[in-house]
């Protein structure tokens, strides 16, 4: 059996060691709060320096972008206006026959219109990207989506100034807005986007 003394002796010492700390830095909050170079925050600061008034980081020095989404009564379209961007979103169905690259006539007066718009507004620059849903391989989505980007964008630059360029991409599958698991998710993966950033944004 060990000795009752030797039982208590750790425990004293840690309560010894705690002390000692609390007391340490009882007296540092002390002496902190009696130094001549407080500042109003309650921070000790050297040789009368004072802090810097608040401010709000990471917003930077321009406004806030502001978002302004515009789509049909039918869902055939929608269009966002952010302070530097304006993107068409324009379903597959309502430009192309299912599985092909060949625009309606009712796209072409569509794509009229949008080039109307961009050409009121005077880019540099148009995107045109396709997307596709995830049914079918991977490699076909990619090509078919090219395909109907590329279509598009003939349209546009026949009805542009020759001064914009385009830059056109497909991306397949990639990047869906909405699940693929139902035929109405897969309908808004099926589609276009026409985007540019007008003059002076």
């Amino acid at each position: 059996m060990r000795p009752i003394r030797s039982r208590l002796t750790v425990p004293l010492l840690t309560l010894t060691i705690l002390g000692a700390a609390l007391h340490v830095a009882t007296g540092g909050i002390q002496q902190a709060a009696a130094s001549p170079y407080r500042s109003g925050s309650g921070l000790a600061l050297r040789g009368g320096a004072t802090l810097a008034p608040p401010r709000v980081l990471g917003l930077g020095s321009g406004p806030v972008a502001l978002s302004q989404v515009v789509a049909d009564q039918d869902g055939s379209e929608r269009r966002e206006d952010t302070d530097t961007e304006v993107t068409y979103e324009l379903p597959a169905e309502v430009l192309f026959a299912k599985d092909s690259a060949r625009l309606s006539s009712s796209a072409q007066s569509r794509i009229a219109s949008i080039a109307k718009e961009i050409n009121q507004q005077q880019p540099a620059k148009v995107s045109v990207f396709g997307f596709t849903d995830d049914l079918g391989s991977s490699a076909h989505g990619n090509i078919l989506s090219t395909q109907r980007a590329r279509a598009v964008e003939v349209a546009l630059a026949g009805k542009l100034a020759s001064t914009v360029s385009f830059e056109t991409r497909g991306f397949g599958e990639r990047h869906p807005v909405a699940s693929n698991t139902t035929e109405g998710g897969r309908k808004e993966n099926r589609r276009v986007e026409i985007s540019f950033s007008p003059t002076g944004s």
